[in-house]
């Protein structure tokens, strides 16, 4: 409970004790393989060698999960704008706590107009938010000169005229109710420009109970205060309005938040979630965000355990909440087509968070349609500029670079690039996209540049030499000079002979690119004999025996990479499908 002045406690509770019969005494909770394909792993972001390559998963994966997790906790349950504007002001909220009024028809109620108006801004005055709290003297003797001896007159307009007066930013406007034997108090926080009601409160009991009452209700709207002033340490797009009351499950989730977003370590980000959700166990949120923390460890298993539980409760939420329930289960246990459906319905209600673009952009990232992918991020990227306002991550800028790649609009990933390095200097992954761009126009002098600066940097960061060689193969198979990137793959494995992943890398190039299959396929056996239950490993063994026409073998070593996959892959899909079809053509001849 909140600390409240003990001397007015007592002058209103002794005020009131002589009526008789109203007041009585009242006492003061593995390691994981590389299971992404061949274009995604070219994303992946670096990392120092010590976290563990196996754990590093997608980061177009990464880019959406991020989006996803913000937007799930979106429900208008206040006008969000208003306490921003005040915040972002760096001023300290000014707030006026105007008499409340007594409803009840009964006038023993009348001594606590006052007493509640007192008790409050005692409450608030000592509460640890930036208040700036109007003292009672100052309000009453305003309503004293403007002539209201009846507070029933008050009505909210002239609260708010009231509140202009003494230059505050918003007001407190309440009443006493009485339905049988339940007293109700109503409080609204209101705002004193517009007008705007920016949070209601209610509390319920007895009317032996008042003191209990008020001192909840004072607690109820400084956590409330509280929980906004946290939202303000999240980055202008993220600052949703939580399905928690408790200011301590919301600092977890801040927690949890740094440490996925920022840090983008995992383990601490669920550590945190999990707090929150042990202060409040119906944070849904909290629980999303905990299945997808737990997904990018590779706790699959976990991950769905965890998603499900927010899934079976789907209907009992707001709809925006539910909306990306549906589509953060889609994205752990279902399809992008799934998440695709579920990203237009929200679009449908609110097509300006770019959040929602990003998402529905990578949802179409996954099926290989970039075109589509495009307008997402570019409708995105407008809505921060109309914002003044920087994307809070770099995958912004580099999954719609990486797609104008693709699409051969080199021009536009040029100039996007230069825009990102102003807002995130020395970033390794966009370095290492400009070093792609470079290779692939042929300018051999900002290909050194940034390929040396990208080999500095990563080296200061103490990322492995081995991990460093694979990511410049990574540039360079993109960039089309294939003889550079299985130079630099070659590298990586002879830095790390036993690496399966290392294995599987050239195996790829060897096996997709028809540069060396005999060999390819002889690295693949050695990986799978180390790991194998890694269905992107199974996968790149069955297409090698489809590049070699065996294709009746491919499509058992494919159908088993499929059943093995803990995520929907697109380009598995592909494979399959090109299998089959092999297979029935051979067997029509």
């Amino acid at each position: 409970m909140l600390q409240v002045h003990l001397d007015i406690i007592i002058k209103w509770y002794l005020k009131y004790k002589n009526i008789k019969g109203v007041v009585k005494d009242t006492p003061g909770q593995k390691e994981i393989s590389e299971e992404v394909r061949r274009e995604e792993r070219k994303k992946i972001q670096e990392k120092p060698a010590k976290v563990g390559e196996r754990k590093l998963i997608s980061i177009i994966a990464l880019a959406s999960v991020l989006i996803i997790v913000a937007i799930l906790i979106y429900p208008i349950i206040f006008k969000q704008d208003s306490l921003e504007k005040l915040r972002s002001s760096g001023e300290r909220i000014s707030i006026v706590v105007i008499p409340f009024q007594n409803m009840t028809n009964d006038t023993t109620w009348n001594v606590w107009q006052n007493g509640l108006q007192d008790i409050l801004v005692a409450a608030l005055s000592n509460s640890p938010e930036d208040l700036k709290v109007r003292q009672t003297e100052s309000i009453n003797g305003l309503i004293k000169g403007k002539g209201f001896a009846n507070y029933a007159s008050i009505t909210p307009s002239v609260a708010r005229n009231l509140s202009q007066k003494l230059n505050a930013d918003v007001f407190i406007y309440g009443s006493i109710n009485q339905a049988g034997a339940i007293t109700r108090i109503i409080a609204k926080l209101t705002d004193s420009k517009t007008e705007d009601i920016l949070k209601s409160f209610q509390v319920d009991g007895t009317s032996d109970g008042i003191l209990p009452l008020i001192d909840s209700l004072s607690g109820m709207i400084s956590k409330f205060l509280l929980i906004t002033k946290l939202d303000k340490e999240l980055p202008p797009d993220f600052r949703p309005v939580t399905s928690t009351n408790s200011p301590d499950a919301y600092r977890y989730l801040i927690y949890g938040d740094d440490a996925f977003f920022v840090k983008r370590d995992y383990p601490s980000a669920a550590k945190f979630y999990s707090q929150a959700l042990t202060i409040d166990s119906n944070f849904t949120v909290a629980t999303l965000k905990l299945s997808l923390t737990l997904y990018f460890q590779g706790l699959y298993d976990q991950a769905k355990k965890c998603i499900t539980k927010a899934y079976q409760i789907r209907d009992q939420v707001p709809m925006q909440q539910k909306l990306f329930i549906n589509y953060a289960y889609a994205f752990i246990c279902g399809t992008p087509y799934d998440e695709i459906k579920y990203l237009k319905q929200y679009l449908e209600i609110d097509d300006q968070m770019p959040f929602l673009l990003e998402s529905l952009s990578y949802s179409y990232n996954r099926l290989f349609q970039y075109d589509k992918e495009i307008e997402g991020y570019e409708k995105a990227l407008k809505i921060y500029k109309k914002w003044s306002s920087k994307p809070p991550w770099i995958f912004s800028y580099i999954q719609l670079g990486t797609a104008y790649h693709k699409t051969g609009q080199f021009n536009k990933e040029r100039k996007l690039y230069k825009k990102a390095e102003h807002d995130f200097p020395d970033d390794l992954l966009l370095i290492r996209r400009q070093a792609t761009l470079s290779i692939t126009e042929g300018d051999t002098a900002k290909e050194n540049k940034y390929i040396s600066n990208y080999i500095s940097l990563s080296k200061e960061r103490s990322i492995s030499d081995a991990l460093i060689a694979n990511n410049l193969a990574f540039a360079y198979e993109e960039a089309g000079l294939l003889d550079k990137a299985e130079k630099f793959y070659r590298q990586a494995l002879a830095l790390e002979p036993e690496n399966p992943i290392r294995m599987n890398n050239l195996a790829w190039l060897l096996i997709d690119k028809d540069r060396n299959i005999g060999e390819g396929m002889k690295l693949i056996d050695t990986a799978l004999e180390l790991t194998p239950d890694d269905y992107t490993m199974v996968d790149t063994k069955g297409w090698g025996l489809y590049k070699q026409c065996k294709f009746k073998e491919a499509l058992e070593f494919i159908q088993k990479a499929d059943s093995l996959k803990p995520i929907y892959d697109h380009k598995l899909y592909l494979h399959l499908e090109a299998a089959k079809k092999a297979v029935a053509n051979q067997m029509n001849n």
